[in-house]
This record gives C-alpha cells, sequence and structure tokens, in this order.
C-alpha cells in the first residue's frame, strides 16, 4: 500500500495482514477478508449478525446443550481470529439475556469469563434484556449539547440558535428512532423535554407556549418526527427501497373503500413489548392515511405526509 497527497506517492509498504482504514476498496477488501468468519459460526447452527468487524451471536437457550454449543462457537471464533492475526477486544464482549427466562449462562473467551449484562450498547443504540427502550433515553447529553449551543454563541439570533440545534442536537435525540421509539409518556416527555426548553430559552419566545413556540419557528414535535421518520421507513420497505430478508409487513387482503389501497394487516399480540415494535405500532398509523397522500415517489410522500393531521396518535401535547 501507499498513500498519495496531491501528486506526492509515499514508499510502498507490504501488509502483513489486515485492511487499510480511509482506503477505496477497504470496505469490500474487508468484507472478502471476514466473510468466512460468518459461515464457520454458522456450522454451530446459532444466528450470526456482522457489521464490520463487530460479531454477534445469538442463540435460544433452552437447556445446558444449547449453552455448549454457543461456547463452540466462541470457541472457533478465538481460534479463527489468532490464525489470522485480528486481534479480538475480550472487555468489549458480554452475555445479554433476552426474554423472561434467565440461564445461569457460562461463556468464556481466552480463558475469561464473559460478565452477563442487563444492557448493551449496540450500534449506538442500548439494548436491554426486557427490550424497552427507556434505557436509550439519552437526554442528559443532549440537554448538555443544547446548553452549550447557548453559551457558545454571542448571537442571540434565533434563526442561528435553531439552526445549531437542528444540527447538533437533534441528531443525538433521533438517531436510529425507529429501533427504539418510546411507548410511554414519561420517556416521551423527557425526549421532548430537551426541544421545549431549548426554545423557551430562545430570545422573545418565553412567554409562549410549546404548541405556539413550535408554530413560530416552524418546527415539529419531536415525537412526530420520530412517527414521520416510522413512515417513511414502512414506505421503503413496501416500495422496495429498503432490502431485507424478512417479511415485516403483509398488506391487507380486503382494502376498503375509505383511505388509500396499500392497507396493511394488524396482527394481534397479548404482549406489551411486541406491540410497540416498529412492524406493530406503525400498522394503524400507516392505515388511517387519507388517499390525499401520494404514494408515487418517495418524495411526493414525504411532502404529503407533513400535511396530514396524525395528533390523534400523540401521547404527548
Amino acid at each position: 500500500m501507499c498513500t498519495k497527497v496531491g501528486s506526492e506517492v509515499s514508499n510502498v509498504v507490504e501488509l502483513v495482514s489486515g485492511i487499510v482504514q480511509g482506503s477505496v476498496l477497504g470496505p469490500m477488501m474487508f468484507l472478502v477478508y471476514i466473510n468466512e468468519l460468518a459461515a464457520i459460526l454458522r456450522k454451530h447452527s446459532i444466528s450470526v449478525q456482522l457489521f464490520a468487524d463487530d460479531v454477534k451471536l445469538y442463540l435460544k437457550i433452552l437447556n445446558v446443550i444449547d449453552i455448549a454449543q454457543l461456547q463452540g462457537a466462541l470457541s472457533d471464533l478465538v481460534q479463527w481470529t489468532d490464525r489470522w492475526q485480528l486481534s479480538l477486544s475480550v472487555d468489549k464482549c458480554c452475555v445479554l439475556n433476552i426474554g423472561i427466562l434467565k440461564f445461569d449462562t457460562i461463556l468464556s473467551v481466552h480463558g475469561v469469563v464473559l460478565p452477563v449484562v442487563q444492557s448493551q450498547r449496540d450500534l449506538g443504540v442500548i439494548v436491554s434484556g426486557d427490550l424497552s427502550p427507556t434505557h436509550h433515553i439519552i437526554v442528559v447529553k443532549a440537554h448538555r449539547r443544547a446548553n452549550l449551543i447557548l453559551r457558545a454563541f454571542e448571537s442571540r439570533d434565533v434563526c442561528l440558535l435553531l439552526r445549531a440545534f437542528l444540527v447538533y442536537v437533534i441528531p443525538l435525540l433521533e438517531y436510529n428512532s425507529v429501533l427504539w421509539s418510546l411507548c410511554t409518556i414519561k420517556d416521551i416527555q423527557a425526549i421532548e423535554n430537551v426541544q421545549r426548553r431549548f426554545t423557551k430559552r430562545l430570545h422573545g419566545l418565553k412567554s409562549y407556549t410549546y404548541q405556539e413556540r413550535l408554530i413560530r419557528l416552524s418546527i415539529s414535535s419531536l415525537e412526530l418526527r420520530r412517527l414521520h421518520a416510522d413512515l417513511i421507513l414502512t414506505y421503503k420497505i413496501l416500495f422496495g427501497h429498503v432490502d431485507l430478508d424478512v417479511n415485516l409487513f403483509e398488506f391487507c387482503s380486503v382494502v376498503s373503500t375509505r383511505g388509500h389501497q396499500f392497507k396493511l394487516y394488524k396482527h394481534r399480540t397479548n404482549h406489551s413489548a411486541p406491540s410497540s415494535f416498529f412492524c406493530e405500532r406503525i400498522v394503524n398509523v400507516w392505515n388511517s392515511l387519507p388517499s390525499s397522500v401520494y404514494f408515487r415517489s418517495i418524495s411526493t410522500f414525504k411532502q404529503s405526509i407533513g400535511s396530514v393531521d396524525l395528533s390523534v396518535f400523540l401521547k404527548c401535547f
């Protein structure tokens, strides 16, 4: 490999192992490099998910045989990394039990017993054993960043401060919101209070209510923004803009004369956790869209849902 800056090229260096970060072919070469690991782990009849150098192994544990099966996969993982000189960060490995039944699972990597945790950050989203999104709420960091914006700018220009808030705070509160979108009023208000408190501190808006401030600033509530994000992703999945290996939705066989023609079938569930999942919670909202919504393209769909009144589905006002 070599490095080129402008017209100057460095000396060529031979790579013993690994892939250079930041190179054009790096991502593709790394996939070729690590693809063998997925095939090796699947021989143990366990589920494997890879994202770059992040590896997740999971299996339905019913007895000690399943635990031994998972430990065998971990042993093969260690052998593969040692053989190909790819270091394994044991301090970042852990065990997360999901579900009501808990097993005394003792798993080890390189002779180190993996700790059993109640929650774990996975690609930026905190996943807990009960699959509750409450653990992912990061309002403290969002409040600090919003306060820093108000202190860092000498200008009190509302448009400037609002732009900074939308760029530096909103992405923090909406990252992967489809996965962890909140369902309890307490959690929804905790997230909403970040924007409520920031807009109240803007010049000339302190005396107005939160709804009045949103209208004057031409912005939506965070809860409504998350709802729009759910609808947009649903559109992308249904119309082939996102390639998935599973069918999250099923079109309704009986189409009502009211509304649009792309209504979805609503599955029944007796548990609170599945009902809050994306593929379940969005069905009623999607089916309620009026016939005035345009489905011709993703851009027209985004524009048309902006004028639809979805207040009946909002829990926090």
